[in-house]
């Protein structure tokens, strides 16, 4: 929600960009540089999870709306996330953040509804960065032994953990219970009477104080519900700035104004307090970057974070995602990252960058593993699911990021995003079917899954601060479809419909396909250009390319019209037949999705051509015997 604004003019430059620079179908470089089996990580809203309270009330406490724990996550629940072809599961929302719970009893301060998003509160405001929210726990005060066990129970069903760093702003009233010894809160130290130094850890407007902003279109904290510290007012003396960068005393109710922007040594009018890492530096590796800054002085707020991310990986987490990353220095980031790579080099580091022009920088210079293809290929994707984009917009991608490709995440939905099936998106699960084969089969990199997704949840309840369309990530309440397919705790789906249950299933084929793959751990190559000139009636509604490796060779097709069949003669370049070594003759494909497509690959005079005759929203992945 907070985001939307910031990549919208991004969106349609990139768009722009794809539909226009194309105009002939371009062949791809084919890589030989061979990549470690796909991964597939299931984001999944950690407090949403395990809620199987229906109520749903606009606004509603905990106590009317309930809460999922970290003990929901059994292991039956575990093992069903493992089967459905997931590698790593990213629990969102397990910093302590602010929440509009009484915890005071646990010696936790109450947080002001008039600096919190929602009831539940943004998983982006941290409060404590060592510790985790008290809504997820049984036992309060033995929240962290209970995200201890979670962690062992995932990593017990052979799955890896990860959870979210937020490096560019804190809750406004951060204020950690549990700092490991010689740790300082955000900002214990800082000089207030100056807007910048280079140590203090927020930015300051010296002499003026804070002031709540003024509240739009009708928006009461609560809903308008009473409360003993709703009153417009918080407590901020000098005002901070705010952690999308405004520096207003006052900021706009579209600011995030429920947090503050930490200073990572850029001075107000941009220069750079810190030394920049030498012109080459992008070609070395985590080890020279890590010796790099290890006789280096950095501002407080490096190291500060660099802890924080080190204290998880001691607590047994395998990986970050780093949210809105791109507003953090990328030199931040080459000295965060090698730190922690130097501790576990295999840690599974992601990031938010939507600005296409740093995605090298932040992969090269900052030592990140993955960035959201967010720009590109699913908003490209988006656009062809509604009905109004063309699928020839989507071969340029791979092509402009083919040197990053394995870098670059793919999903269709997170927690940002609307869901599928939600009025706004697509209206209907099933039109996710050929996006999702696409976007999880067309490169070598990581793909993303959001809770339910795989299920077609709608994302239809209206909980309060969080909009329909997105599952609220502000509010209490619970996820219709997960509370069907968790039945009870069961989590055997018996509450499920047929059609979640088939969707279910078409998710679970073909993750644990794309997993399991040499051929998508290796070399792409688009067809889609080539069969659009040559082969008849195959339009902008199709997508192919092919994929392989040594010992295993596919032809991916998939329909995106939601209404007609096309029938064609498939062909494949011939420097393709001649890449693979068939000499002509018949070969024998078989789809590897439902099994239900059984066909002759036929080779003549270095030329290949398969019929295909593909329904509305289905897709083959034909492997060649």
């Amino acid at each position: 929600m907070k985001k939307q604004l910031t990549y919208l003019l991004i969106t349609v430059v990139v768009m722009l960009f794809s539909c226009n620079r194309y105009k002939e179908p371009v062949r791809a470089p084919i890589s030989s540089k061979k990549q470690a089996k796909k991964e597939v990580i299931y984001q999944v809203f950690t407090r949403l999870f395990g809620n199987s309270n229906t109520t749903n009330k606009p606004w509603g406490t905990i106590e009317e709306n309930g809460v999922g724990k970290f003990n929901d996550f059994t292991n039956k629940a575990l093992k069903e996330i493992k089967d459905l072809g997931v590698t790593y599961i990213w629990y969102t929302g397990v910093p302590h953040h602010d929440v509009i719970t009484d915890y005071t009893q646990f010696g936790i301060s109450n947080d002001d509804p008039d600096i919190v998003k929602g009831r539940a509160g943004s998983p982006y405001a941290v409060k404590d960065y060592y510790n985790v929210n008290p809504d997820l726990a049984l036992n309060v005060e033995n929240r962290l032994e209970e995200f201890k066990a979670l962690i062992v129970r995932t990593h017990k069903a052979e799955m890896k953990v990860i959870i979210d760093i937020v490096p560019n702003h804190v809750a406004r009233n951060y204020k950690s219970l549990t700092n490991p010894e010689g740790v300082e809160d955000f900002g214990a130290s800082d000089d207030t009477s100056k807007t910048y130094h280079v140590n203090n850890n927020f930015y300051y407007n010296p002499g003026e104080a804070f002031k709540v902003p003024k509240f739009l279109n009708g928006y009461l904290p609560l809903g308008g519900e009473k409360h003993p510290m709703s009153d417009k007012k918080f407590k901020e003396i000098p005002a901070k700035w705010t952690g999308n960068g405004s520096r207003l005393s006052q900021p706009s109710f579209h600011d995030w104004y429920e947090t503050v922007k930490v200073n990572y040594g850029i001075k107000p009018d941009g220069t750079k307090d810190f030394v920049e890492l030498p012109k080459g530096f992008e070609s070395k590796d985590y080890k020279a970057h890590f010796e790099f800054w290890n006789d280096k002085i950095v501002p407080n707020s490096w190291a500060k974070f660099r802890d924080i991310a080190l204290y998880w990986l001691d607590f047994g987490v395998d990986g970050f995602r780093y949210d809105m990353a791109e507003m953090v220095p990328v030199e931040f980031w080459s000295y965060m990252n090698s730190a922690i790579k130097m501790k576990n080099p295999n840690a599974f580091l992601l990031a938010e960058v939507y600005n296409p022009s740093l995605y090298r920088d932040y992969i090269k210079k900052g030592k990140m593993d993955y960035l959201y293809d967010k720009v590109q290929l699913y908003d490209t994707l988006k656009h062809v699911m509604q009905g109004h984009g063309k699928t020839d917009n989507i071969p340029p991608i791979q092509e402009e990021l083919a040197d990053i490709e394995h870098h670059m995440l793919h999903f269709l939905e997170n927690h940002d995003e609307q869901r599928i099936a939600s009025s706004d998106f697509a209206g209907s699960a099933q039109k996710g079917k050929p996006a999702m084969v696409v976007s999880s089969t067309i490169s070598t990199s990581p793909t993303l899954v959001y809770f339910a997704q795989e299920l077609g949840e709608p994302g239809e309840e209206d909980l309060g601060f969080g909009d329909p369309t997105r599952t609220s990530i502000f509010d209490y309440g619970s996820v219709p479809c997960i509370v069907k397919w968790s039945n009870n705790k069961n989590f055997d789906g018996g509450q499920s419909t047929d059609q979640e249950k088939e969707l279910r299933d078409f998710y679970k084929r073909l993750l644990n396909f794309t997993i399991n793959s040499s051929a998508l751990a290796e070399n792409y190559q688009d067809i889609h250009h080539f069969n659009r000139q040559n082969t008849k009636g195959y339009n902008d509604k199709v997508l192919s390319f092919v994929r392989w490796s040594d010992d295993e060779k596919l032809i991916i097709i998939s329909n995106f019209n939601a209404k007609d069949t096309y029938s064609f003669e498939l062909g494949l370049p011939k420097y393709i037949v001649k890449k693979w070594r068939l000499n002509d003759g018949e070969y024998i494909v078989e789809d590897q999705l439902y099994n239900v497509f059984t066909q002759n690959l036929n080779v003549e005079n270095g030329e290949a051509k398969i019929s295909i005759e593909i329904k509305p929203l289905e897709s083959f992945i034909l492997k060649i015997k």
